[in-house]
C-alpha cells in the first residue's frame, strides 16, 4: 500500500503501551491446516526479540548526536515501543520452547549476528561515530521492511477468514500498527545525523539480502524443528507463491515491489502506509486497550 493521504495526521506522540499476551491456548498451527504460511510468519518471533533490543541500543547511543527536540521526542517514543515488542516476541517463543519446538539454536545465530557482527566496535572518535551512523542507515533500510510488513498485516483480512488464531492476530497488529506509526523516525534520525544517499542504498542493499537469507534459513529451521510434522514436511518455493496467492503472507510481488521506492532521492516513509489505519487498529486492540485501562 503506497499513498499519500491528506487525510493524514500530520505527527503522533510515540507511546509504548505495555500489553500482555497469554498463549495458554495458542496451537502450534495458529493457522489452521497452514504449517508453512505459520511459520513464514512465526519467523518474525525468531528475529525481532534480538533484532529490536539492538534498535534500543544503537538509537541510545545516537541520543546525543540529535539536535532537534522533536525528534528526540520521537527516537524515545520509538525506543520504547521497540523495547516492548522485543518482549512480547519473546514470550511466543518461550511457548514455543516450552512446547517442543525449540528455537534456540537459530535464535543464538541471530543474537550472535547482532550482538558480535552488528554490535559495539573497540573503535574511538571518527570511526565509532561512523560505525555508529552506518548501524542508524542499517536500521532506517530494515524499518522501510518493518512498516511494509505492519501495513501487510493490518490489510490482511484473509488472515481472519482463515480462522487464524486471534491472540496471535493482536500481536501481529498492535506490532505491525506500532511500525506503521513510527515508520519515519529511523530515516529521520538517519538523515539528521548523515543523511549521505549512497551510504542509505548500501545500507539497503545489505538488509535486503541478509534478510532474504534469514528467512529461508528461518522457516526451513522452524518446519524441521514444528513438533507436529516431525520433519515430515519441507518448504518449497511454490508453496510460497500459493499463500502469498492466497493472501496469508506477503507475496513475492508485494515484497518485491516495496523496495523500489526506498532508492529515490525523494523517499520518505511518511509516503507509504496509513497513519489512520493504525491508530484506528490501536483504538480496538484487545491487548492495546487492556494495557491503556
Amino acid at each position: 500500500m503506497s499513498h499519500i493521504d491528506p487525510g493524514e495526521p500530520d505527527r503522533v506522540v510515540l507511546q509504548a503501551r505495555d500489553v500482555e499476551f497469554d498463549w495458554s491456548k495458542l496451537p502450534m498451527h495458529w493457522i489452521p491446516g497452514e504449517p508453512f504460511a505459520t511459520h513464514v510468519i512465526n519467523f518474525l518471533h525468531l528475529v525481532l526479540p534480538e533484532g529490536e533490543r539492538w534498535f534500543v541500543e544503537v538509537f541510545k547511543q545516537a541520543l546525543p548526536l540529535i539536535k532537534d527536540d522533536q525528534l528526540l521526542e520521537d527516537v524515545r517514543g520509538f525506543v520504547g515501543q521497540e523495547a516492548m515488542h522485543a518482549e512480547s516476541h519473546q514470550g511466543v517463543l518461550d511457548h514455543f520452547d516450552a512446547h517442543g519446538m525449540d528455537t534456540r539454536p537459530y535464535v543464538e545465530q541471530v543474537g550472535w549476528m547482532f550482538r558480535k557482527v552488528l554490535g559495539d566496535r573497540p573503535y574511538g572518535g571518527r570511526r565509532a561515530e561512523s560505525w555508529l551512523v552506518q548501524r542508524l542507515a542499517m536500521i532506517a533500510a530494515i524499518e522501510h521492511y518493518t512498516a511494509f510488513l505492519g501495513q501487510w498485516v493490518l490489510d490482511a483480512k484473509a488472515l481472519d477468514a482463515a480462522g487464524a488464531d486471534p491472540t496471535m492476530l493482536d500481536l501481529l497488529r498492535w506490532h505491525g500498527a506500532e511500525e506503521v506509526e513510527h515508520r519515519s523516525v529511523a530515516y529521520d534520525l538517519y538523515m539528521h545525523v548523515d543523511g549521505s544517499y549512497l551510504r542509505r542504498c548500501h545500507a539497503m542493499v545489505i538488509a535486503m539480502v541478509v534478510l532474504a537469507v534469514l528467512w529461508v534459513r528461518g522457516v526451513k529451521y522452524l518446519m524441521a524443528a514444528d513438533p507436529v510434522l516431525r520433519g515430515r514436511r519441507k518448504p518449497r518455493w511454490r508453496d510460497m507463491l500459493r499463500t502469498g496467492r492466497m493472501g496469508l503472507t506477503p507475496s513475492y510481488w508485494q515484497m518485491l515491489r516495496s523496495i523500489p521506492a526506498y532508492f529515490r532521492r525523494s523517499y520518505h516513509p511518511s509516503q507509504h502506509g496509513s497513519t489512520s489505519q493504525a491508530i484506528a487498529y490501536l483504538a480496538k486492540s484487545p491487548a492495546a486497550q487492556a494495557a491503556e485501562h
